[in-house]
């Protein structure tokens, strides 16, 4: 059984428009408490932010995304978390991440073009002590992110045709 607390967070991660009163209707509380759930909830930094899903292809911002795998050599008895540091430390870095499998770091990058992005790594990523490997995946059309479905798939007006 999900939580009060939890059906909060949920509500206000999908739709972050959303105000204490809104929700204490959508779940059958004071709107005090859920004031208090939320304040409490950015306090002990479980609410880091808010963010808005922009869908940039509609746009005529020029943005180039890609996933670059990173093998690492982890430092003794810090791990992968001071090279993950000094990675996010970049502008052009949106997301670090830890993962499992051939790789152990995972990162998007964003850039105007294929080019800035590929020297950003070779440049910045690539000749740091600890990166053993990298790997880029160029990101060639976004179908969902962050649970938003981005381009709606449009109705298949192909007639069928029989032989």
């Amino acid at each position: 059984m999900i939580s009060d607390k939890e059906k909060i967070l949920q509500l206000i991660e999908r739709d972050v428009t959303l105000n204490a009163n809104d929700i204490a209707i959508m779940i059958g509380k004071d709107p005090e408490y859920v004031q208090n759930v939320l304040d409490e909830s950015r306090e002990k930094q479980i609410i880091l932010g808010q963010k808005t899903i922009i869908d940039w292809e509609k746009t005529e911002r020029e943005l180039v995304s890609a996933i670059i795998e990173l093998k690492i050599t982890p430092e003794r008895g810090l791990g992968f978390d001071r090279v993950s540091e000094r990675i996010y430390q970049y502008d052009e870095i949106s997301s670090v991440y830890l993962v499992s499998g051939g790789f152990d770091i995972a990162v998007i990058v964003e850039g105007k073009t294929l080019k800035e992005v590929a020297l950003f790594v070779a440049e910045k990523l690539a000749p740091m002590e600890e990166v053993i490997s990298t790997a880029t995946h160029f990101i060639l059309k976004k179908y969902k992110v962050e649970g938003v479905i981005l381009n709606n798939p449009t109705e298949d007006d192909r007639e069928v045709i029989t032989l």
